[in-house]
C-alpha cells in the first residue's frame, strides 16, 4: 500500500488519482497508523514552504522515521522542497533535513514563477527514470528551488537559465520539482516507477 500524505496542501487528491488512473492503490490519509504501514509514501505540495512545514505538523518525525528505516518516499513540489534542511521562502523555516541542501529563489531575470513544461536531463542513477530512452518534457510550478550540497544525491536537471535541480535520489528517498501527475505519460511512468520501487521493498 502507498500512502499519500494528506496534510491539506495542494495537489494530494490530484495525485491519487494518477496512481488510481495507472491501476495502483494509493491511500490518502494522515493517520499515523496508516502512514506507519506503508510500504511507500508520497508527499505532495502546492503552497509555501513554511505553510507546508506548519501543515504537515507533527507527521514529519513519523515521516524521518519511516525513510530511516527503508520505505521509499517520493516528494512532489513542495513536497520536494520539505526533503531538505531550510527554505528562506517568507522567513527562514526548517525542512525535514533527509537531504543536505537549501530552498532559494529563482534567480532574477527568469519568468517567476517558473511555470510549464521544461525538458529534463535524465539520468539512468536515479530509478525514477528507468525505461525512459531519451530526455523528457514535465510540467513545473515553482518560483524556489533546491540548491543541493549532498554529495550523496543523485541529480537530474533541467534548463532554466541555469542547471536547475529537477529531481533527486538518495538511497530510498526521491524527489520531484516538477509535477508527475500534470505531466501526461511521462509522468505517469514516474509513478508507475515508483510503485515498482515499493513493491521490491526500496
Amino acid at each position: 500500500m502507498i500512502v499519500v500524505i494528506d496534510y491539506k496542501v495542494g495537489n494530494v487528491k490530484s495525485v491519487c488519482r494518477a496512481f488510481e488512473y495507472l491501476g495502483f492503490d494509493a491511500e490518502l490519509s494522515k493517520q499515523p497508523e496508516k502512514i506507519k504501514s506503508a510500504d511507500g509514501l508520497v508527499l505532495p505540495g502546492v503552497a509555501a514552504f513554511g505553510f507546508a512545514v506548519s501543515a504537515l505538523g507533527n507527521l514529519d518525525q513519523i515521516i524521518i522515521e519511516r525513510v530511516q528505516k527503508g520505505v521509499p518516499l517520493l516528494g512532489i513540489c513542495v513536497g520536494f522542497q520539505l526533503l531538505f534542511d531550510q527554505s528562506c521562502e517568507h522567513g527562514t523555516h526548517k525542512g525535514l533535513g533527509l537531504i543536505n541542501g537549501n530552498i532559494v529563489p529563482v534567480p532574477a531575470g527568469r519568468v517567476i514563477p517558473h511555470m510549464g513544461w521544461n525538458q529534463v536531463e535524465l539520468t539512468n542513477k536515479i530509478e525514477l527514470f528507468k525505461g525512459f530512452d531519451s530526455d523528457k518534457f514535465f510540467y513545473f510550478a515553482h518560483s524556489y528551488y533546491a540548491e543541493i550540497s549532498d554529495k550523496k544525491t543523485q541529480v537530474a536537471y533541467t534548463d532554466y537559465g541555469f542547471k536547475l535541480p529537477a529531481a533527486v535520489q538518495k538511497d530510498n528517498i526521491f524527489g520531484t520539482q516538477f509535477h508527475p501527475e500534470k505531466s501526461g505519460i511521462n509522468g505517469l511512468r514516474i509513478l508507475e516507477n515508483f510503485v515498482s520501487i515499493c513493491r521490491k521493498g526500496g
